[in-house]
């Protein structure tokens, strides 16, 4: 989806969808039982958090890089300062999903976010609208879907909790943290070696394990004593690291702590670089 379609999109719901709150109803239900079971699951842009990565590639037991390269597309837009991940569709007359099957979802219980919410969507301040105050859900009502037509009511918190969602809006929210940051709206563009590990510590964290065990960063930055030994075996607990690392290496904020004799180095080199440029 273009970056004009996006933003055409957005308009459209701030104007025309209506507004809920987690204590609002809807109707709506999904099963085999549904004329239009399946149809959904084609044609269709599903953009990946780095959770839903690491939950489908577990689910899968293969590695963030296969799952990456199988799995997934990099669509290119010029005005998207941060490389963004999309599920890839087969490559059939329907575009079908690789996960679905005619009994459904086969990694139903680690679908991504999109998958989960659906039929709500979430407009967040910031991401809609510069002067959007406060956050809402909307109903994303397709005409294909006959899921509408049963009887089953929910609330929107209902729904919510139904869909397993809790644990993804977590690390949702980290993530959007990252993707709407204050420096991305004011730095320069982004050097390609500062993208390339913010794709590395989002999306491939098994490669982002390996930079970390297997070069001399543990040599250069102070952990918590128990640190190393979460992020070497525990994918969440990675993630949670990748998010500090990248507010460090991409935002310079003081999110890690650099070790002294490290730190003295630098600051050396650095004074240096100043000496001969005042010359």
């Amino acid at each position: 989806m273009a970056q004009r379609e996006i933003q055409k999109l957005k308009e459209t719901i701030l104007k025309e969808y209506p507004r809920l709150k987690k204590d609002d109803k809807f109707k709506f239900a999904c099963h085999s039982g549904v004329s239009c079971f399946n149809e959904c699951c084609g044609d269709v842009n599903i953009f990946l958090t780095p959770y839903d990565v690491l939950r489908l590639k577990n689910a899968l037991g293969i590695s963030s890089q296969e799952f990456l390269d199988k799995y997934t597309i990099l669509p290119i837009d010029q005005n998207q300062r941060l490389p963004v991940v999309m599920l890839r569709m087969q490559e059939n007359e329907k575009k079908t999903c690789y996960f679905v099957s005619e009994e459904g979802c086969t990694v139903y219980e680690n679908r991504p976010w999109a998958c989960r919410m659906y039929p709500l969507g979430l407009a967040s301040p910031g991401e809609l609208a510069a002067n959007l105050n406060e956050g809402f859900y909307f109903i994303l009502k397709e005409s294909v879907c006959k899921g509408f037509n049963e009887n089953k009511e929910w609330t929107v918190r209902e729904w919510i909790k139904d869909q397993g969602i809790a644990e993804y809006d977590k690390f949702g929210e980290m993530y959007k943290e990252i993707y709407t940051h204050p420096y991305l709206e004011k730095a320069p563009e982004l050097t390609p070696q500062k993208i390339d590990m913010f794709f590395l510590a989002c999306y491939n964290l098994d490669k982002f394990r390996d930079f970390i065990f297997h070069s001399t960063f543990l040599q250069k930055f102070n952990l918590e004593d128990d640190l190393p030994d979460k992020i070497k075996t525990d994918d969440e607990e990675l993630l949670k690291f990748s998010f500090r690392w990248i507010r460090f290496a991409l935002f310079g904020e003081k999110t890690m702590n650099i070790k002294d004799d490290v730190r003295t180095v630098a600051e050396k080199k650095l004074e240096e670089k100043r000496r001969k440029a005042a010359k």
